[in-house]
């Protein structure tokens, strides 16, 4: 399974050329085999970017996750009690709450987290890619 963290998420949707072709195509071949996953809390992450101006999107935030729900292969992962203190745990060298509990879930869900995040990467802790 491949959790994608919010950047990424975004940038797959709406710009992949952000993305490099190699992980764009892991990303392709998770979708295809029903393993592709973007934790509950970017959603959350997304819809505070577009209400504090920082995130333009060409439809509404309720829409886009609603887009992506039904996409097959695709899951939006809960947000679980579990992953909330696992999230408090992880001895990450990154204060950003959102990127602990994305990171959390990508654990629980025993992932690759997709992210261009130096630190996250940097981590023993998660499995990443961006390359």
């Amino acid at each position: 399974m491949i959790v994608l963290d919010t950047h990424a998420w975004i940038w797959w949707l709406s710009d992949p050329g952000q993305i490099p072709s190699r992980t764009r195509s892991r990303i392709d071949v998770a979708l295809d085999d029903g393993a592709l996953a973007v934790s509950a809390i970017s959603a959350w992450e997304v819809a505070m970017l577009v209400a504090k101006g920082r995130l333009e999107l060409a439809l509404p935030v309720d829409d886009l996750v609603a887009d992506c729900e039904r996409l097959p292969g695709f899951t939006l992962l809960p947000l679980t009690a579990r992953i909330a203190v696992s999230a408090t745990r992880l001895a990450l060298p990154h204060p950003d709450p959102a990127d602990r509990f994305i990171a959390a879930t990508a654990l629980a869900a025993n992932a690759t987290l997709i992210t261009k995040d130096e630190r996250l990467r940097a981590s023993d802790l998660v499995r990443t890619a961006w390359a």
